[in-house]
C-alpha cells in the first residue's frame, strides 16, 4: 500500500455531498493526502498540520470566511487557500484575491475541472520552491568555508576566524593575496554565509574589461549612450542589488573610473551612462587585488580616498608556502576529485612525493598546486603516484642554499634564482624582495649565472 504522500489537503465544506465529491475528485491523485471537515472548529482543531492547501467554503456556519482566514494565515501563513463559493461576487472575489487567496471558484458545472488545475499549479509551485530551497542549502554547504579552503594551518586558520567576522555583518572586505591563492573562493563563502546569501553574488574582473567600458559594465548604460549600445543595460551594481559585488584585481582600475566608484560608494547612487536618473542600490562590497594597494596609492595610481573606502575589513590570504602541511591535504582532495570526477581508482601518494610536493614554494599556489596533482593522477598508472609523475622540480627548496665550501657569489645566486622561481621570473618583484637592482638580475641572466621559469621565455624576462 502506497503512503499517504505529505501533500496535504483539507477541504472545509459543510455541505456533506459536495465535500465527499471535491475529497473523490482529489482522491484521484494517489499523491494528494486529503481530510475533510463540516465545521471551522473540526478546521481549526487540526490546523497544527499545516495542510499544503485548504479548500475552503466561505459560508460556514460556526465561523465566517474572513475569521477562518484570519486563523489560517496566524498558524498556517504558508497553506494556499482556495474558497469556493455558491455566489459570483466579483466584488469580493478580487477582496479575497487582494487579501492572498490563491483562488476564488464558485460552484458550477467547471468547478471540478478548475478546483482540479488549481491545486495542480499549487502542487508543481510548491515543488519548484523546496528544489530552490534545496539549491540554496546546498550553495551554503558548498561555500562553508571550513570544507571549501581545505587547511588547518595556523595561517588559514586565522583568515577563518576573519572570515567568520566578516560574514555577521555588512562590512566591506578587502582580500589580498598573491595570484591563485583563492580570493574568489573566500569571496563566496563571505557571501553564501551571511544575511544576504538569498541575494546575488556578482563578480567582475577589473583587468579582463576594457577601461572605455568598465563604466558600462559597473553602472550600465541606456539605449544610444554610445556607438554600440543598441539597447539598455544593466550595470552590475544594479544585478548585485541586496547582494554582494566582487571587485576582482580593483588595483587594475583606472583613475577616472576610481573617481566615479568612490562616489557611488558615498552616496549609494549611481547614474548609468547616458542618463540623468538616479539609482539607488544596496550591495556589499568585497574587493580583491594581488597589488600591494598603498604602495599603489603611494606611486599615484591608485586614489587615497578610495582605498581607505574600500580597506574595511582586510583578510591576507596566505600563499601555499605559508600554509605548513595543509599543502599535503589540498593535494589529496583534488586527487580524490579528479578521480571521482573521471571514474579512476584512487591513488596515494609515496613518501618521495610528499616531500617534493611539501618543498616545493608553488608560486602560483592553489591554481598550480591543483594542475600538478591532476597531471600527476593521469600520469600514474598504479596505485602510488611517484616523484616521477609530479611536474615540479626540488632546486628552489631553501634546504640546497646551505652547501659546504660555497661562495658568497654561489650562495647569492642560489637565493636568487630561489626568489624568480617562487616570483615566475618577475624580476621586478624578485629585486623589489632581495632589495637589489633589477640590473643586477639582468645581467646575471645575460651571463647564464641564473635561468628563467621553463614555462617562460627568456625573451619576456629581459624586455
Amino acid at each position: 500500500m502506497k503512503e499517504p504522500s505529505s501533500f496535504k489537503i483539507f477541504i472545509v465544506e459543510d455541505d456533506l455531498w459536495y465535500s465527499s465529491m471535491l475529497s473523490h475528485l482529489l482522491s484521484l491523485n494517489p499523491d494528494y493526502q486529503i481530510k475533510k471537515f463540516n465545521s471551522a472548529k473540526e478546521f481549526f482543531a487540526a490546523l497544527h498540520e499545516k495542510p499544503d492547501v485548504v479548500s475552503l467554503d466561505y459560508s460556514l456556519p460556526d465561523a465566517t470566511g474572513k475569521e477562518v482566514l484570519e486563523k489560517i494565515r496566524l498558524e498556517s501563513p504558508d497553506t494556499k487557500v482556495i474558497v469556493i463559493s455558491s455566489q459570483e461576487d466579483v466584488k469580493v472575489a478580487i477582496n479575497l484575491l487582494k487579501s492572498g487567496v490563491y483562488d476564488y471558484i464558485v460552484k458550477d458545472e467547471d468547478t471540478k475541472e478548475r478546483i482540479w488545475h488549481s491545486i495542480q499549479n499549487i502542487r508543481e509551485n510548491t515543488n519548484l520552491k523546496k528544489e530552490i530551497e534545496i539549491l540554496k542549502e546546498e550553495v551554503v554547504r558548498k561555500y562553508d568555508f571550513t570544507k571549501t579552503i581545505i587547511g588547518n594551518s595556523a595561517a588559514i586558520n586565522r583568515v577563518f576566524n576573519l572570515m567568520e567576522k566578516a560574514t555577521k555583518t555588512n562590512i566591506t572586505i578587502s582580500l589580498t593575496g598573491e595570484t591563485g591563492t583563492g580570493k574568489e573562493v573566500a569571496a563566496k563563502c563571505i557571501h553564501y554565509n551571511s544575511e544576504r546569501s538569498n541575494k546575488p553574488f556578482v563578480a567582475i574582473n577589473i583587468a579582463a574589461i576594457p577601461k572605455d567600458l568598465l563604466e558600462s559594465e559597473l553602472f550600465g548604460h541606456e539605449k544610444g549612450a554610445f556607438t554600440g549600445a543598441v539597447s539598455r543595460r544593466i550595470g552590475k551594481f544594479e544585478e548585485a542589488n541586496k547582494g554582494t559585488l566582487f571587485l576582482d584585481e580593483i588595483g587594475e582600475m583606472d583613475l577616472n573610473i576610481q573617481s566615479k566608484l568612490l562616489r557611488a560608494l558615498q552616496e549609494r547612487e549611481l547614474t548609468r551612462v547616458g542618463s540623468n536618473e538616479i539609482i539607488k542600490f544596496d550591495v556589499r562590497i568585497i574587493v580583491a587585488t594581488h597589488k600591494n594597494l598603498i604602495e599603489e596609492v603611494k606611486q599615484g595610481n591608485f586614489r587615497e580616498d578610495l582605498y581607505y573606502r574600500l580597506l574595511g575589513l582586510p583578510i591576507v590570504l596566505p600563499p601555499l608556502r605559508e600554509r605548513e602541511n595543509d599543502v599535503l591535504l589540498i593535494a589529496k582532495h583534488y586527487m580524490e576529485q579528479f578521480c571521482k570526477e573521471n571514474k579512476l581508482a584512487m591513488k596515494v601518494f609515496s613518501t618521495e612525493a610528499k616531500k617534493i610536493i611539501l618543498n616545493h614554494s608553488f608560486p602560483g599556489n592553489i591554481r598550480e598546486l591543483k594542475s600538478v596533482i591532476e597531471l600527476a593522477t593521469v600520469m600514474s598508472e598504479g596505485k602510488e603516484i611517484l616523484p616521477e609523475h609530479l611536474n615540479i622540480t626540488t632546486n628552489n627548496s631553501l634546504e640546497n642554499f646551505i652547501v659546504k665550501d660555497a661562495t658568497l657569489k654561489e650562495f647569492n645566486i642560489k637565493l636568487i634564482q630561489y626568489y624568480l622561481n617562487m616570483y615566475n621570473s618577475d624580476v621586478l618583484k624578485v629585486a623589489k624582495k632581495l632589495d637589489i637592482g633589477k640590473s643586477t638580475i639582468y645581467r646575471m641572466v645575460q651571463n647564464k649565472e641564473l635561468h628563467i621559469n621553463k614555462n617562460q621565455p627568456e625573451s619576456a624576462l629581459l624586455n
